[in-house]
């Protein structure tokens, strides 16, 4: 099968289903202009995925916003820098359980069926190509170069999103509903541990999530600080890029060796984990946290093949200094000298921190807010997560702060305490994404229930209309 030939398959599937017919939500007019029954902010997988599921619900009054160009949403083509996706290639994930949307019909199209049976797990690139043909063949509502810088309630349940950017046509947009689908930095930021932050010049130093100038560092000698995947992707990469040097300093006396979402994939924890007891919750993500993903066998095999890499356990860093040689590091085993330090220490998540929840973010519970962890668990960066509905609607502090987050849902990272990796790891998306839809579908359904429910008690127009007058018997 040709790729043209899979398009084809993927419209006549989706006929089958009557997709793209008869919306139900009915349009709200207001004197600022057109009102989106929801708006999504962020187009990447998450982003389409979550606009994908609610054209399935005949909710088409939608818009994604991302803000980089077309082609280039998420972090795909941008700051990752890993080979192939870790997840395994045989999880489904946006497709939402239409065979000829999965990657595997989208690979098989293009180089055969032997050839998937031959790649251990997805290219990262071709991954992208994915997202990008997906967004094409079922002709997904996304605006592309939009900023979102603020989020304002106003009026009964509606929303006015303050818009910035080449590619926003106007100021300001309305919605009844906002998905946050921001990804894995949506609900928070990337942490830089204050002692680099506050103590090198910023040309020493880039976290992984940055644009970093390999180029210039061609022939030079860095250092990663950080134990997980991605740490050891861009080690490889800066090697492959012609870095003469790259040393991973990890914290552990061991590598990390354990990944708990293989056995959550298996377990029925993925799909199942909202129903656990908030105790049990926060029981799961503290031994999540304790055990982040490693890299996997393939990418560490890559990376210490180089004869310029080098791998330093036991090694936290406790202190940094910059020198006219560069960046001076300090560990339990020594002073080291690099050209340039790469942070891979992961992210800090706060709904106070993003700068669209301004106006809202007194209003978000957090996790500690409504449990408090014995002391051996507690963890304040869980406990800043936000504290969500089982299907991602954000919940208020205290009962006058309702009114302003009715109609916000948080889909990126900051769900995973709430809701698990449902809205985190592709191995949660076929399972996640339908919640999310049916939440905001009914949410849509409830806002309007009284007209809705008025037009059905009201309801008079005849389908059966035979002519009884030849069928009666006489009296």
């Amino acid at each position: 099968m040709s790729l043209e030939a899979l398009n084809e398959q993927v419209k006549r599937d989706l006929s089958f289903l009557s997709f793209g017919v008869s919306e139900w939500a009915r349009p709200l007019k207001h004197p600022e202009g057109h009102v989106y029954d929801v708006i999504i902010v962020g187009g990447g997988q998450s982003g389409l995925a979550a606009a994908f599921g609610l054209m399935r619900e005949r909710i088409m009054n939608i818009l994604v916003l991302d803000e980089n160009p077309e082609g280039y949403e998420g972090p795909w083509e941008t700051y990752a820098r890993m080979v192939t996706l870790r997840t395994p290639k045989h999880l489904t994930s946006i497709d939402l359980g239409i065979p000829s949307l999965t990657f595997r019909s989208f690979w098989e199209a293009q180089f055969g069926a032997k050839s998937w049976e031959a790649i251990d797990k997805i290219p990262r690139g071709d991954w992208m190509n994915y997202l990008r043909w997906y967004r094409k063949v079922l002709g997904l509502p996304v605006k592309n170069k939009v900023t979102l810088n603020l989020i304002e309630p106003f009026e009964n349940n509606l929303y006015r999103l303050h818009l910035a950017g080449q590619g926003a046509c106007a100021n300001t947009l309305l919605a009844r509903k906002v998905i946050l689908a921001t990804g894995i930095q949506g609900g928070g930021e990337w942490h830089v541990p204050p002692m680099i932050s506050e103590k090198l010049p910023a040309h020493l130093y880039a976290h992984t999530s940055k644009a970093i100038d390999f180029a210039a560092l061609k022939g030079k000698k860095i250092a990663i600080l950080g134990g997980g995947a991605s740490a050891f992707d861009n080690a490889h990469f800066a090697l492959t890029e012609g870095v003469a040097l790259a040393h991973v300093f990890v914290r552990r006396k061991d590598m990390q060796r354990i990944n708990p979402i293989r056995q959550m994939e298996g377990s029925g924890l993925i799909e199942r984990f909202q129903v656990l007891s908030d105790e049990d919750k926060y029981k799961v993500m503290s031994h999540f946290f304790r055990h982040s993903q490693p890299p996997t066998n393939d990418t560490f095999e890559r990376a210490s093949s180089w004869p310029g890499f080098k791998l330093h356990l036991g090694s936290p860093w406790l202190d940094v200094e910059a020198t006219s040689e560069g960046a001076v590091v300090t560990t339990p085993h020594g002073k080291f000298t690099y050209d340039f330090l790469i942070i891979s220490t992961g992210l800090v998540t706060d709904p106070a921190i993003r700068p669209e929840l301004k106006l809202v973010e007194k209003h978000i519970a957090r996790w500690g807010d409504r449990y408090k962890a014995p002391a051996e668990l507690a963890n304040p960066m869980i406990d800043s997560h936000p504290y969500l509905s089982l299907d991602f609607a954000l919940q208020s502090r205290e009962k006058q702060g309702e009114k302003y987050l009715h109609g916000l849902f948080s889909y990126n990272y900051s769900a995973l305490i709430s809701c698990g990796i449902l809205a985190s790891a592709l191995s949660g998306m076929r399972f996640g994404i339908p919640k999310l839809v049916t939440a905001v579908a009914n949410q849509l359904f409830l806002d309007n229930q009284k007209n809705i429910l008025k037009d059905y008690f009201n309801y008079q127009e005849h389908e059966f209309v035979a002519d009884l007058t030849t069928t009666q018997e006489l009296a």
